[in-house]
C-alpha cells in the first residue's frame, strides 16, 4: 500500500504545468496580497506607536506582539479549516482583516485598542494559512502540488520583503493611517480574488458530523504524535530553530567583524536568499530524490555554521550563512511530505500544530542564542548552534528514514 505522500508514485511536473491551472493562479495572486498585507500592518503600526509615544521600546513591543498570535492561533484556530469549507473560511478571514485594519486607521484610537486590533488581525492569519495549506492539495496533486508549495514558499518570502519595503515607503509618503487603509485594501483584494477564481469544495465526508473544538485539537495532536513519519517530519522542520538563531545575532556578529548597519542587512539576507535559490534547485530533482536528500540537507543547513568558530570575515560568513540557507531548502520537501501524509479531513489542524512547533522552535532558538551571546562571542554561539543543529538533524533524519521503511498502516 502506498502512503499519500510517497514520492515514488509521483510523475515529475514543471512550473509551467502548475501555473497552467487557473485556480492556482488566482490563489497565488491572493497570497501575494495577504502576505504583503500582514507585513504592512506590522510596519505601519510600529511606526504609528513610535510617532505617538517617541518610545523605541513600545514600538518594538508592538511589533513583537504580532508574533504571539501565531503561537496561540496555530493550535486553537487551525482546526476551523477542517470544520468549515476552506475557501469560504479564507474569504471570511480576509474580510475580517479588512475591517480590523481599517478600524486601526481611525484617527485618535487609543494605543491599547490598536494593539488589540493588531493581535486580532494576526490571529486570523492562522486559520487562513491552514485553510490554504489544506485546500492546495485539492487543486494540484502529486508533484504539481510539491512545485506549487515551492512557489508559495518563495512567494511568501518575497512578499514579506516587499511588505517591509512597501510599508516603510507608504508610511513615509502618506503617513501611518493612510498606509493602514492601503493595507486593508490588500486583504479586500485577496478576498475578491478567492471569490472570483477559486471553487468551493465540500469538506471530506468524515466531517459531516463535525467534531467539537477540543476533539479536533486532541485528534490532530494525537495523529501527529503517534504517526512516526509525521513526528519526524515535524522534528526535521524544527531544526530551523538552530539555523534561524543566527538572525538574532546578526547585529553583534556584524560588530565583531567591524561591520556597520549595512553588514547587518547583508547577514540577515544571506540565509533567506540561499533558501530561495535552494528551493528552485531542489524542485529540479526527481520527487523521490527530494525525499532522499531531505536528511543530508537538514544536516547541511547547520553544518556550515560550525565554520564560524574560526571567526572568519564578513564575506566568508555571508557565504557560510547562504550555504546554510541553500541546504535549508529541505523544508520544502518536508512540508509537502507532511501535508500529503495527513488525511484530508485533518490537514488544517495538523498543519496548524506543525506550524506552531516551527514558530516556537525558531523563537526559542533566537532567544537562547541571544542569551548565550551575552556571555560568549557571537561567532562561538553561532558555531555551537551549528553543532547542536547537526546532532538534532541527524537524529531526526535517521528516525524519518527508519519510519518510512516500515510497512504502511
Amino acid at each position: 500500500m502506498t502512503r499519500p505522500g510517497d514520492a515514488s508514485s509521483m510523475e515529475p511536473a514543471t512550473y509551467g504545468e502548475v501555473f497552467a491551472v487557473a485556480e492556482f493562479r488566482w490563489l497565488w495572486f491572493a497570497q501575494l496580497g495577504s502576505v504583503a498585507g500582514d507585513q504592512l500592518a506590522r510596519v505601519a503600526l510600529a511606526v504609528l506607536v513610535f510617532d505617538r509615544t517617541g518610545s523605541a521600546g513600545l514600538s518594538a513591543v508592538t511589533y513583537a506582539l504580532t508574533f504571539l498570535p501565531d503561537i496561540v492561533g496555530g493550535p486553537l484556530l487551525a482546526g476551523l479549516a477542517d470544520r468549515y469549507p476552506r475557501r469560504r473560511l479564507m474569504i471570511l478571514c480576509d474580510i475580517g482583516r479588512t475591517l480590523l485594519v481599517a478600524a486601526m486607521a481611525l484617527p485618535g484610537a487609543p494605543l491599547w485598542v490598536l494593539c488589540v486590533l493588531l493581535v486580532a488581525v494576526q490571529l486570523l492569519a492562522s486559520p487562513f494559512q491552514s485553510a490554504r495549506a489544506a485546500l492546495l492539495p485539492s487543486i494540484l496533486t502529486g508533484d504539481k502540488f510539491v512545485l506549487a508549495s515551492s512557489v508559495s514558499n518563495i512567494t511568501a518570502q518575497a512578499a514579506q520583503l516587499a511588505g517591509f519595503v512597501t510599508g516603510g515607503t507608504l508610511v513615509a509618503a502618506f503617513g501611518a493611517g493612510n498606509a493602514l487603509l492601503v493595507d486593508a485594501a490588500t486583504f479586500a483584494l485577496s478576498a475578491l480574488l478567492l471569490l472570483a477564481g477559486v471553487q468551493e469544495r465540500p469538506l471530506p465526508a468524515v466531517n459531516e458530523a463535525r467534531k467539537g473544538w477540543w476533539a479536533s485539537l486532541s485528534t490532530g495532536a494525537r495523529l501527529v504524535w503517534t504517526d512516526r513519519t509525521l513526528r519526524y517530519l515535524v522534528a526535521l522542520a524544527c531544526v530551523a530553530g538552530f539555523y534561524v538563531s543566527i538572525e538574532g545575532l546578526a547585529a553583534p556578529y556584524a560588530a565583531s567583524v567591524g561591520g556597520g548597519p549595512a553588514a547587518v542587512g547583508i547577514l540577515l539576507a544571506a540565509n533567506p536568499a540561499g533558501q530561495m535559490v535552494g528551493m528552485l534547485l531542489l524542485t529540479r530533482a526527481a520527487p523521490q530524490r527530494r525525499l532522499t536528500l531531505m536528511g543530508p540537507l537538514a544536516v547541511g543547513s547547520c553544518a556550515p555554521l560550525i565554520g564560524c568558530i574560526v571567526q572568519p570575515g564578513l564575506w566568508v560568513t555571508v557565504a557560510l550563512w547562504m550555504l546554510s540557507g541553500l541546504c535549508a531548502s529541505y523544508q520544502l520537501a518536508a512540508s509537502a511530505a507532511f501535508v500529503l501524509n495527513v488525511p484530508d479531513a485533518q490537514r488544517g489542524q495538523a498543519f496548524g500544530l506543525a506550524r506552531t512547533a516551527l514558530i516556537v522552535s525558531q523563537g526559542i532558538g533566537v532567544l537562547a542564542a541571544g542569551a548565550a551571546a551575552d556571555r560568549w562571542a557571537p561567532a562561538s554561539v553561532v558555531a555551537a548552534a551549528g553543532v547542536f543543529g547537526v546532532l538534532v538533524a541527524a537524529g531526526a533524519a535517521y528516525g524519518y528514514a527508519h519510519a518510512t521503511r516500515q510497512p504502511a498502516g
